[in-house]
């Protein structure tokens, strides 16, 4: 068993596989040179100093020997041979597998702008976060380039720290996950209470400086003056190993629902594109608890033939400024309606339907009437009460 990639998704299927006890020797190969972490500490606890980047480990070398987990670090793949079952690496060694399960994650899409340039930095390994962090000792203002859910966290863990910050987002409007617009109005409340200047329907377009960073220019033609910028502006699928493969890799590793990418290939995680059994559409979810749960479907299908009987939920979760925001299900509906608490007091639970049927949960400050309210999702919406107010 070959798996290649070494953070959530691929420690997950080897740990899984042996849950299920599978005997086979397993080796798991990661293209950077440390055990396999957590990304989501990254933008939180790592970066507002509150952990060492250690504590980012999502295991140690003597749990890896108790499974029975050969793991050779510092090691990427340049190539697979689906016929011959190969796997070339960069050292030129060539790793044959019967099974392989492609878990090579994703990477940050780095910005056109600031090439060379200090100061500039994406967040999305631990070299990332130890570069960031470094540099925080001597910056006083930040520009965050990404609206998403990367962008809003580096926004409050820099906002926490002290700096000024200015978020910069090519939408109108801020996109946390799933939940879409449904969120934007409450989260960028939450931002201008908090100080953070929000300059939404703009992108940064070029940067001043000499040797470092010392202004950044917006489409709408202000100059920011600035000594710090990270771009969260999306990721990437890793996949150019696989170009010469003959597996699809249009949108990540194409797969079926099952996480097949072809005879004895797997794929889980962020390169993952895994297909809708309802609407036969791959689809790449990049959430952490995703990456697991994939992972251990795949497990189970190699070492017991299982036919997964239910895709992954999304499940995600953030946390800004102290409010604590998690989202179950799919939130592409047209209306968010609170059936706990109340946004006027910054706690509630909130459901998303659409047609008839509830397909979504938001949870603010409520993570117990979160969790049982998870279970409406897939059940008809008539139960809402609506006599609660809509969210704004």
């Amino acid at each position: 068993m070959l798996i290649v990639g070494a953070s959530v998704a691929g420690l997950s299927t080897a740990g899984t596989l042996r849950d299920e006890g599978f005997p086979g020797g397993i080796t798991m190969i990661g293209d950077e040179d440390a055990l396999p972490y957590g990304r989501p500490p990254l933008s939180k606890q790592i970066l507002s100093g509150e952990w060492p980047i250690d504590e980012s480990a999502l295991c140690t070398p003597a749990e890896l020997d108790r499974l029975g987990i050969r793991l050779v670090r510092g090691t990427a793949a340049v190539s697979l041979d689906p016929s011959e079952r190969v796997v070339t690496t960069a050292s030129g060694d060539d790793m044959r597998y019967g099974t392989l399960v492609v878990a090579t994650g994703a990477s940050a899409r780095r910005p056109p702008y600031g090439d060379g340039l200090g100061g500039v930095h994406c967040l999305r390994t631990r070299a990332d976060a130890t570069a960031l962090r470094a540099d925080l000792a001597t910056a006083r203002h930040a520009v965050v380039a990404g609206a998403g859910v990367l962008g809003s966290e580096i926004a409050a863990g820099l906002r926490k720290l002290g700096l000024a910050v200015t978020l910069v987002g090519r939408s109108p409007e801020l996109r946390l996950a799933q939940a879409g617009a449904l969120l934007s109005p409450l989260i960028a409340r939450l931002h201008r209470e908090h100080g953070v200047d929000l300059r939404l329907g703009e992108e940064v377009v070029a940067l001043r400086g000499a040797d470092r960073v010392s202004a950044a220019r917006l489409s709408g033609g202000d100059v920011i003056e600035t000594d710090l910028v990270v771009a969260a502006i999306g990721c990437v699928p890793n996949t150019g190993w696989l170009s010469s493969s003959g597996l699809d890799v249009s949108n990540g590793v194409v797969c079926d629902s099952a996480g097949r990418a072809a005879p004895g290939v797997f794929a889980a995680g962020d390169v993952a594109a895994w297909t809708d059994p309802a609407t036969g559409i791959p689809t790449r979810v990049g959430h952490q608890l995703n990456a697991a749960e994939q992972a251990q479907i795949v497990a189970r299908t190699i070492a017991t033939g299982a036919v997964p009987t239910a895709q992954p939920v999304p499940f995600f979760w953030s946390e800004l400024f102290g409010t604590k925001i998690q989202v179950f299900g799919r939130c592409d509906g047209v209306s968010l309606d609170t059936i706990a608490g109340d946004t006027s007091s910054g706690r509630f639970v909130a459901a998303v339907q659409r047609d008839g049927v509830v397909t979504g949960i938001v949870g603010w400050n409520m993570p117990r009437d979160f969790r049982i309210a998870r279970e409406r999702v897939g059940r008809p919406a008539e139960g809402l009460d609506r006599s609660r107010q809509r969210v704004h």
